[in-house]
């Protein structure tokens, strides 16, 4: 599978994302058009940020008490005719700033009433705001008053107003909430996925012929284990047909042997060279048949056959067991152990018959008087043959993919089964067969 397809988690944080974001656009549209054409809320929060930014700059350090205007607001409040003016003062009336004249005193409530903690006079309605208004806050212990007034607004702090509640009560939770619901539904996901990912990665070892081999879905949700149900039923009966395959392809091998039986028996009372001929052509295509059905019967392999063996042990055996035949075919054979031991799963049956046919073919396809080498090391079984001295490598017999009939691919269809490879290099002396099955 193309590791360039997005996975499920991308999908989704991309659509949620997407959603949210949406989302976002249409609050953001609903929340500027209720503020920006409400100018009664919109004046009460120009009041009250415009007099949190001025009550910043109060200072109070025991029993004194200084106020220097913050940066913020300074150009605003600082310059006459600016569009705004301010005044500060504490509890008792004390001035602790203003920024305006005696004119714009009458703007203001009397310095001799005690205002609410909260007041706003609206100057002209609508838009740019013109208006007045104050606000009471306590400094530790001290109240103190804060009076603004702004006439049309030239600086247009109206729109720093709208930014500061967009942010306030929409970007802010908004990006909260996406965050937790982004995290959440992937974190989600990814727990409800893992069982289908373990499920996945046994799928890709799955063996129809095994009694042991399915998917668990024990912990997948409905839908999926669901899925991996039907995938473990198709797999039964793959197994089923395979099973099926087997008993078919015996029976043909043994209706086949009987008949060549018969005919070699025939022919060995002819007493004559062609019937020789003939008797080994008979053997030829029994050995083929045997192999044909050795290699059908190879897609059928149960994995329950598989057990702890030693290849050293496995090899030594089967050495044993062909040397008289090697030897009476004019051939030598050695034995050559590169380890002690060298432990690993597989079929014992199946290396048997996978070394049998190495060895068997360096002996059908070499000049006589050639040395067959065994050689096992950890994990791997080389079969070497060398001509004898004297014979030209390019007169002998090639040992090509096509003399050896289907021997070869019989190996390496064991070698499949066991996870390896069979691989075939030539020497200066004949060639080199290496089972890989580490």
């Amino acid at each position: 599978m193309s590791r360039s397809r997005p996975t499920l988690g991308a999908i989704l944080a991309r659509r949620i994302a997407f959603f949210a974001i949406l989302a976002m656009l249409l609050q953001l549209a609903v929340v500027f058009s209720d503020y920006y054409w409400n100018v009664g809320e919109l004046s009460r929060l120009f009041v009250e940020q415009e007099t949190e930014r001025l009550a910043s700059g109060i200072v109070v350090d025991g029993a004194s008490v200084r106020y220097r205007i913050p940066e913020s607001v300074q150009e605003r409040y600082s310059q006459g005719g600016a569009g705004y003016v301010a005044r500060v003062r504490d509890a008792s009336g004390a001035l602790l700033f203003e920024s305006c004249d005696a004119a714009c005193e009458d703007r203001f409530l009397p310095a001799d009433v005690n205002p609410p903690d909260f007041w706003l006079r609206s100057l002209t309605p609508g838009k740019p705001l013109s208006l007045v208004g104050g606000r009471a806050f306590f400094i530790g212990s001290q109240r103190f008053l804060v009076d603004i007034a702004t006439i049309n607004d030239p600086s247009d702090v109206m729109s720093d107003v709208l930014w500061n509640e967009v942010m306030e009560h929409l970007i802010v939770p908004m990006s909260i909430l996406l965050v937790l619901v982004l995290g959440g539904t992937l974190l989600s996901v990814r727990q409800a996925l893992r069982p289908v990912r373990a499920a996945a990665e046994a799928a890709d070892r799955i063996e129809p012929m095994d009694s042991r081999s399915h998917l668990d879905f024990d912990e997948m949700p409905r839908e999926i284990a669901h899925l991996a149900v039907a995938v473990n039923r198709a797999f039964k009966r793959v197994g089923e047909l395979m099973k099926s395959q087997k008993i078919l392809t015996s029976g043909i091998a043994h209706e086949i042997r009987t008949p060549l039986a018969a005919l070699k028996l025939e022919l060995g009372h002819i007493d004559h060279p062609r019937a020789r001929q003939a008797e080994a052509d008979v053997d030829d295509l029994v050995r083929f048949v045997g192999q044909l059905t050795a290699l059908a019967r190879l897609d059928s392999v149960d994995q329950s056959m598989f057990e702890e063996l030693d290849l050293v042990e496995l090899s030594s055996s089967v050495v044993t067991q062909l040397a008289p035949w090697v030897y009476e075919n004019n051939h030598s054979l050695e034995f050559v152990c590169q380890v002690q031991a060298a432990g690993l799963q597989g079929a014992p049956a199946l290396l048997r018959d996978a070394l049998r046919n190495l060895i068997e073919n360096a002996v059908r396809h070499t000049p006589h008087h050639s040395t067959i080498i065994v050689r096992v090391g950890d994990g791997t079984i080389t079969v070497e043959d060398r001509y004898p001295q004297g014979i030209p490598q390019d007169a002998a017999n090639e040992r090509s993919s096509d003399s050896l009939g289907i021997g070869l691919k019989i190996v390496g269809r064991i070698a499949e089964i066991h996870q390896g490879s069979l691989s075939k290099t030539r020497s200066r002396s004949g060639h080199i067969f290496e089972l890989n099955l580490r």
